[in-house]
C-alpha cells in the first residue's frame, strides 16, 4: 500500500469516528426525550442499532442499562423541578471502560483484517528504493506464415551466412559447391513466435533515470527481439536489449547514454520498431508560447562497430582502428491547431562513416596468410537488398594460379549519407474517430554508381545486370538511392480501453542503395531493401492493455530477379 492510499484509509477511519461521535452527541441530547411507551429516544437508537448487528448483544445490553439508568434519575429531577436541559446544551452519556476496551478491539481487529485483504503497508515500511522503480514490459504471441511466390529465382546467395564464416570460394577450379542459398520458393506456414521485454527503469534522483531491459530472440541481430518457438522445447534466450543512464540538466534536455530506445522520429522504413541504439544522444524539445508549437531537436553519436584491437591477429604489427559510425542530427516541430488538429514535420541527416567496404590490398592466402587488409569493412550484420562488392585482393600461388583457392567475403559497395524527411498530420473525424496520415521519404545523398564501380574494382556481386556489349560497367549497377513510405490509419489511433480499434494501409518502395539494408523492419519482404510493395493491418483492444493485431504484407523486388514475398501475421500483444 502506498503512502497516499494509507492515508486515505486512515482519513475515513477518523471520519468515521466522527461520524459515530456525532450520532452519539446527538443522540445524548434527546436521550430523556420520551414516547408513549416511556422510553427514551437513546433507548430506542441503542435498541435499533442491536436489533441491526451494528453492535454485539453484550455491548449492546451495557449501553442500554446505562441509559435506562440515566433515564431513572432524569425523571425524580424533573419531577422535583430540577433544570431542564437547555438549547445548545450538550450530554454525553457515560460509556463504562470494558465497553470502551471491547468497542476498541471491534476496530482493530475489523481495520487490521481490511488491511491484510487489500495488502496495506505502513509508509515507514516500505524501502524508499522501491519508490522509485518502475516495472515495464510486454508479451507477444504470434502466428506467422511467410508465402513465396514460384517465379521467383531459385538462386539467391546467403552473404550474411558467408561472412560470419570462413568465406566462399568462388573459384570454380577449388570449388564445385553452391554458396549457402536463402529459400525463396518454399512456404513457411503457420510459424509460431513470440517476442518479451521486461524492463527496470529508476528514478536516481531530481535529474538522473537509470534504465535495464532484457528480451527474447533467436540471436543477438538488432532488428528484432521475435523467437520462434520449437527447437525441440529447448529454452529460450535472454538478451541484454537496454542499459542506459538518462540526465537532464535543464528542463527540456534529456542527454542520454548507453544503450536505448530509437532517439528519432522514425519509421521501421529506416529503423526497426526493435532497433535499440548505442553511444550518446542529446534531445531537446522547446515549447512556442501558448500557440500550440513546439520545436524539437535530437543529436545522436552511435558507434556501429569497432575493428577488433587486435587484427591481425598472427602479425605482429597491428592495424590502425577502423571504426564505424552513424552520426545524425534531426529537428522538427509539433503543431496543434483548430479541433485538435495535429501536424509534425521533421528533417533529419544521418552519416554512416566507414561502413562501406575496401578492396584489399594483395594477400596471399595460398603461403599461409589468414587473412587480408580489408576483412574488417564486411558488414557485422546484413539483411538484403544492398549492392555488395568481393573484398579480397588474393594474389595468385605463381606455380598453380588456376588452382589458387579464393575465400571472399563481401562488403558494401556504396557509401550512405541520407537526407530524411519525415510528415504526419492528425485530425478527429466523427463518432470519436481519427484519422492520421504519414509520409517518410530517404535519399541517399552518397550514392553513386561511378564510385561504387571504382571501390570494388569491378568486383560487384549483387545488384548487376548484363552487359549490353559484353563488357560490364558502373552503368550495368541496378540500384536506387531513393525510399519512400505512406500510409493512412483510421479508429482510435492509441489503443486504450476495451473496444478501441483502428485499421491502416500503406505502401513502400525502397530501393537497393537507398539507405543500409542491416536496420530496417525485418517483416515487409523479410528485412533489407529493393523492395516495394502495400501492406494493410488492423488492431482490436479487448481486455485492458490486451489487443489483437493482424497485418498483411505483400511486397516484391524493385529491381533484379523476381522476389516475391507475402507475410500474414495474428499476434496478441499485452502491455504492463
Amino acid at each position: 500500500m502506498t503512502r497516499s492510499t494509507y492515508s486515505a484509509a486512515l482519513l475515513g477511519l477518523r471520519r468515521s469516528a466522527l461520524a459515530a461521535g456525532v450520532v452519539l452527541v446527538l443522540a445524548s441530547g434527546a436521550a430523556h426525550a420520551q414516547d408513549g411507551s416511556g422510553e427514551s429516544t437513546m433507548i430506542k437508537l441503542i435498541r435499533g442499532l442491536i436489533d441491526s448487528g451494528a453492535l454485539k448483544p453484550e455491548a449492546g445490553q451495557a449501553l442500554l442499562l446505562e441509559a435506562q439508568r440515566e433515564a431513572a434519575v432524569a425523571r425524580p429531577a424533573a419531577a422535583t423541578g430540577a433544570i431542564a436541559a437547555q438549547p445548545g446544551d450538550v450530554r454525553v452519556p457515560y460509556i463504562p471502560q470494558t465497553v470502551r476496551d471491547e468497542i476498541r478491539e471491534e476496530l482493530k481487529t475489523s481495520v487490521m483484517a481490511q488491511a491484510k485483504a487489500e495488502g496495506w503497508a505502513a509508509p515507514d515500511q516500505v524501502p524508499d528504493w522501491t519508490q522509485r522503480l518502475r516495472v515495464q514490459g510486454d508479451v507477444r504471441v504470434r502466428n506467422e506464415s511467410r508465402l513465396y511466390s514460384d517465379r521467383n529465382s531459385d538462386i539467391e546467395v546467403d552473404w550474411a551466412r558467408i561472412n560470419a564464416g570462413n568465406g566462399y570460394d568462388v573459384n570454380g577450379n577449388t570449388n564445385l559447391g553452391l554458396p549457402p542459398l536463402r529459400n525463396t520458393r518454399e512456404d513457411r506456414n503457420n510459424s509460431w513466435r513470440i517476442r518479451a521485454r521486461l524492463g527496470v527503469v529508476a528514478e536516481l534522483g531530481e535529474h538522473t533515470r537509470a534504465g535495464v531491459r532484457l528480451a527474447t530472440g533467436n540471436d543477438n541481430g538488432p532488428v528484432s527481439s521475435t523467437q520462434t518457438l520449437g527447437g525441440g522445447l529447448a529454452k529460450k534466450d535472454a538478451w541484454l536489449d537496454q542499459a542506459w543512464l538518462s540526465y537532464t540538466p535543464v528542463q527540456g534536455l534529456d542527454i542520454i547514454g548507453g544503450r536505448f530506445g530509437n532517439p528519432y522520429w522514425s519509421t521501421d522504413t529506416l529503423f526497426s520498431n526493435d532497433l535499440n541504439f548505442d553511444g550518446l544522444a542529446f534531445k531537446y524539445a522547446y515549447p512556442l508560447g501558448g500557440e500550440g508549437l513546439s520545436l524539437f531537436a535530437t543529436l545522436g553519436l552511435t558507434p556501429l562497430e569497432y575493428s577488433s584491437d587486435g587484427f591481425p591477429n598472427t602479425s605482429q604489427t597491428k592495424m590502425k582502428s577502423e571504426n564505424k559510425w552513424l552520426n545524425g542530427v534531426q529537428v522538427g516541430a509539433d503543431w496543434q491547431f483548430g479541433d485538435q488538429q495535429k501536424l509534425r514535420a521533421a528533417v533529419g541527416y544521418f552519416d554512416f562513416r566507414n561502413i562501406a567496404g575496401e578492396y584489399s590490398q594483395p594477400c596471399a592466402l595460398y603461403a599461409g596468410a589468414d587473412h587480408c587488409s580489408s576483412d574488417w569493412s564486411r558488414p557485422a550484420f546484413m539483411q538484403k537488398g544492398n549492392t555488395l562488392m568481393l573484398l579480397r585482393n588474393i594474389a595468385l600461388d605463381p606455380l598453380d594460379p588456376a588452382n589458387t583457392p579464393m575465400p571472399q567475403y563481401v562488403g558494401l559497395a556504396s557509401e550512405f549519407e541520407l537526407l530524411d524527411l519525415n510528415l504526419a498530420w492528425e485530425t478527429p473525424t466523427f463518432a470519436g474517430y481519427a484519422l492520421r496520415v504519414e509520409g517518410h521519404g530517404i535519399k541517399n545523398l552518397a550514392f553513386d554508381r561511378n564510385r561504387m564501380w571504382s571501390r570494388a574494382q569491378g568486383g560487384i556481386v549483387t545488384n548487376l545486370g548484363a552487359a549490353a556489349n559484353g563488357v560490364a560497367g558502373p552503368q550495368d549497377i541496378q540500384s536506387g538511392d531513393m525510399a519512400y513510405m505512406a500510409q493512412a490509419t483510421f479508429g482510435q489511433l492509441a489503443l486504450k480501453q476495451a473496444g478501441d480499434w483502428n485499421v491502416w494501409l500503406g505502401y513502400k518502395r525502397l530501393e537497393a542503395d537507398a539507405l543500409p539494408d542491416a536496420y530496417n523492419d525485418s517483416n515487409f519482404h523479410l528485412g533489407g531493401t529493393n523492395a516495394k510493395g502495400y501492406y494493410l493491418g488492423s488492431s482490436y483492444m479487448f481486455d485492458k492493455n490486451v489487443w489483437l493485431t493482424g497485418r498483411w504484407m505483400a511486397a516484391k523486388e524493385v529491381t533484379g530477379a523476381p522476389q516475391s514475398i507475402d507475410v500474414f501475421q495474428l499476434e496478441v500483444n499485452a502491455g504492463f
